[in-house]
């Protein structure tokens, strides 16, 4: 790991992490600012699920998905999980902010401004492949090789055919002289 990545991740993860502490702490505020999304979840979900449940699993979420990406483990699929609920959590604030004063709006601004900045942090980190080529490269790459062996594969092929097929002509043609020079020995005898 750079030195970059060290010290980047744990920085942009401890919002994350004090953010998801503050919902574990205070799972019904949480519940009731995330309540109209939180609803619809939980009448989604198989099982009967409470909202201050629900709440408490995004703040658990938000804490380990954080520290995982902090510590570099599994740091692409935590970051993804921190950009679902950075986004998740942008569109709520952005909800239920208060916009009856000009502060109000300009707090929601500043709020939105944040989880958009956040958000597009934890956007690059989860595509962020640490200097390692991703799957998606070494494939395309392995693709690209294979196309280009067969090509000269191909090349080669042909010039083999080619060198095959002038030596039949010269032996044909050497046994076309043979042939009548048998011929012309025979008749001539």
């Amino acid at each position: 790991m750079s030195f970059v990545r060290f010290l980047a991740r744990p920085m942009l993860a401890s919002s994350f992490v004090l953010a998801g502490m503050d919902k574990l702490r205070n799972s019904d505020d949480t519940a009731a600012q995330l309540s109209p999304l939180l609803r619809r979840a939980a009448d989604s979900l198989p099982f009967q699920a409470d909202e201050k449940v629900l709440a408490r699993v995004l703040g658990g979420a938000q804490v380990g998905a954080g520290v995982c990406f902090a510590l570099g483990k599994s740091a692409r699929l935590a970051a993804t999980v921190l950009a679902v609920i950075s986004a998740l959590n942008g569109y709520v604030e952005w909800r239920s902010a208060d916009i009856s004063s000009k502060q109000g709006r300009e707090a929601r601004r500043r709020q939105l401004l944040k989880n958009i900045t956040l958000t597009g942090g934890v956007l690059l980190a989860a595509v962020d492949t640490a200097g390692r080529p991703s799957l998606a490269w070494r494939a395309e790459h392995l693709a690209a090789d294979a196309r280009k062996t067969t090509r000269h594969l191909t090349a080669d092929a042909r010039k083999t055919a080619g060198h095959l097929a002038a030596d039949a002509r010269r032996t044909t043609q050497k046994a076309d002289k043979a042939v009548r020079k048998a011929v012309d020995h025979a008749v001539g005898a």
